[in-house]
């Protein structure tokens, strides 16, 4: 029954934003480490973003720091990924991701949402 569902990918153009977001449910939320991971056609995936328990400490790629947002609600038991001055690179499935700190075989994915950065 755990499950991470993502929503608010779609089509944009260049320059534009969109903000994603990934509701959970079924585990610990607010002690999990929450990232957003990304994979274009053809490419490996990649980590775009984390979030960690507690202290809330950021990190990012560098193709995303300036650009991107990850923020978590543990009350919502939600985390977001707001996506600004977005380029056609960044077109991918975007996979939001739950890992314990410390027992990592406890490591959760959701099913990915589609965002598009096109003229």
């Amino acid at each position: 029954q755990v499950q991470l569902v993502e929503s608010g990918g779609g089509l944009v153009q260049p320059g534009g934003s969109l903000k994603l977001s990934c509701a959970a449910s079924g585990f610990a939320f607010s002690i999990y480490h929450m990232n957003w991971y990304r994979q274009a056609p053809g490419q490996e995936r990649e980590l775009v973003a984390s979030i960690s328990p507690a202290t809330n400490t950021t990190t990012y790629a560098d193709s995303a720091k300036g650009r991107f947002t990850i923020s978590r609600d543990n009350a919502e038991k939600t985390v977001y990924l707001q996506m600004n001055r977005l380029r056609p690179e960044d077109t991918a499935v975007y996979y939001c991701n739950a890992r314990h700190g410390y027992f990592r075989t406890y490591n959760y994915w959701g099913q990915g949402t589609q965002v598009t950065v096109s003229s």
